[in-house]
């Protein structure tokens, strides 16, 4: 019989990175890009530069069409949700309190990332009800480095950081 770690660690596949953004400042548009370079600090070029355990968020790429249905809408665009990374593949929540790879940052998921009162002005009325439990993980930076669109998001097991 499998343990329950066995259980929690046993993705079918890796996760892929499917869209990046950052926020130059607070309250301003989103900037798309398709790669960025993660220092202990922070996303480069982000507002929020300070380690700690949000110093990252993740989305689930497969939550932004729900999330979109949930207001009403037909498509949404991911830079709405103020999110950094958008991954697919990989059952983001599964990352909480795991360590993993992508390109080539390692980072520890931390919790969840909980939706703030901006989504009602970005989505819409019920926007942050949407999001809740839509709204993906934060996450802490273990080793820096650079992340692309395409790259692959894969679970480190206990103790392997390479």
């Amino acid at each position: 019989m499998m343990s329950l770690r066995d259980l929690i660690e046993g993705y079918a596949n890796p996760g892929q990175v499917m869209w990046l953004g950052i926020r130059p400042e607070r309250r301003v548009p989103m900037r798309v890009v398709s790669s960025v370079r993660i220092s202990e600090n922070g996303i480069e070029g982000d507002h929020r530069q300070k380690p700690g355990k949000r110093a990252v968020s993740l989305i689930q790429w497969e939550h932004v069409p729900v999330i979109a249905a949930l207001v009403g809408r037909a498509e949404l665009a991911p830079d709405l949700l103020r999110r950094n990374i958008a991954i697919a593949g990989i059952n983001v929540l599964g990352l909480r309190n795991q360590t993993f790879r992508m390109g080539s940052v390692i980072l520890r998921g931390t919790g969840v990332c909980a939706p703030c009162s901006r989504m009602e002005e970005a989505l819409g009325k019920g926007g942050y009800a949407a999001v809740r439990g839509h709204g993906g993980i934060t996450a802490d930076i273990i080793t820096p480095g650079d992340v692309g669109i395409g790259d692959r998001v894969i679970p480190c097991a206990d103790g392997d950081l390479r």
